[in-house]
């Protein structure tokens, strides 16, 4: 696979993007219309990740400074641990900065642990439970403020 390469999100990506929710999320995938309404607000950002033609990643960001909030990323299973996460939420992230955001908050499952390692690596914290919000699996809450300016990645501390 050739490295991965992110770009807006276009109304071409519905499809792709729609089969990587449906498969990556069975039981609580956005619908297409949720999708296309989120693309057509002003307040959002969508990115997509690209290898070979081929949509393998997306996430997308919900801006009203000072406030954001991850609303959805997901990465093709074939990619997980590559990286590709890291790239998209530091994409979101630079986003959210220039558009004045400097708190800004996501909901992760609480069976997720891989998405919960990353966030925590990028400055989020726990702030609160939100119980049974995914199909009866509990959400949790998490928080980064960002006063100082970086992506916030551990390794840029």
């Amino acid at each position: 696979m050739t490295p991965v390469r992110l770009r807006p999100m276009n109304l071409a990506d519905v499809g792709p993007v729609m089969a990587l929710e449906t498969a990556l999320f069975p039981e609580d995938a956005w619908s297409q219309y949720a999708l296309l309404s989120e693309l057509a607000e002003p307040g959002r950002h969508y990115v997509v990740a690209e290898s070979d033609g081929e949509v393998v990643g997306y996430a997308g960001l919900r801006a009203a400074a000072p406030e954001g909030d991850v609303q959805t990323m997901a990465v093709d299973e074939r990619l997980w641990g590559s990286g590709v996460g890291s790239a998209l939420l530091t994409a979101l992230l630079e986003e959210a900065r220039r558009r004045g955001i400097t708190r800004m908050f996501l909901d992760v499952r609480a069976d997720n642990p891989r998405a919960q390692k990353l966030y925590t690596g990028f400055g989020f914290v726990r702030v609160g439970v939100r119980d049974g919000y995914y199909n009866g699996t509990d959400a949790i809450t998490m928080l980064r403020v960002d006063e100082a300016g970086g992506s916030g990645h551990k390794e840029d501390r």
